[in-house]
């Protein structure tokens, strides 16, 4: 594996990532399906480096592992894709959109594209985590045939998601970390790269 800096990295057989601020994977597969999509700041990055392995107006899936800023700030630059999040993070979202996403602008660009509840989609080979505890509707996704495990701000290579804000529902967390443990993870594709390039930092410093 590429180092995390390095800009676009194929991690697996048909799966790329780009790193950023907020970790972004693009799955070629028999479906094209990105998970997360980034802050807005690293949208010169996906346009410059995504663009070469994949037609964006052909992507037929944007899963969404939770619905914050650093995660959903470019869902426009899938305009046919439909956006997938848990049906718990679309209540949250209808309650508090402001807290669900933490950004208005941004949240009024879901409310007007809209989403469809990832529980009524089919997506093979995909194993859809209920994973509640960085929000109330987080959400991992299970490759099995290759032992990778797309995180969100679940888990990350050392630390947990912070548990603090509006959706959050830290009382859930530990029921969430036990379904993970369970797994035979070989690569953890995890929303940000806490951990990964400074493993000697104090578990409390890299909780976001």
């Amino acid at each position: 594996m590429k180092p995390a800096n390095y800009a676009l990295q194929n991690i697996s057989t048909n799966i790329w990532k780009l790193a950023g601020d907020g970790n972004v994977y693009f799955l070629d597969f028999e479906k094209k399906i990105f998970v997360d999509t980034g802050s807005r700041m690293l949208r010169p990055k996906i346009e410059m480096f995504l663009s070469k392995v994949v037609d964006f107006l052909k992507v037929d899936y944007v899963v969404l592992t939770h619905l914050h800023l650093d995660h959903v700030g470019n869902i426009d630059l899938f305009p046919n894709a439909t956006l997938l999040a848990s049906q718990a993070e679309i209540d949250a979202f209808n309650a508090n959109p402001d807290g669900a996403v933490l950004d208005s602008s941004l949240a009024a660009k879901i409310k007007q594209r809209g989403m469809t509840a990832i529980e009524t989609v089919s997506l093979p080979g995909l194993e859809v985590i209920q994973t509640p505890g960085h929000t109330s509707g987080s959400i991992c996704l299970w490759y099995a045939k290759e032992g990778v495990l797309f995180s969100g701000d679940t888990i990350f290579h050392r630390g947990i998601g912070r548990m603090d804000l509006p959706t959050s529902v830290p009382d859930i967390m530990q029921t969430s970390l036990n379904k993970l443990s369970t797994l035979p993870i070989k690569k953890l594709c995890a929303g940000h790269d806490y951990g990964l390039e400074e493993p000697t930092r104090r578990h409390e410093k890299i909780i976001r």
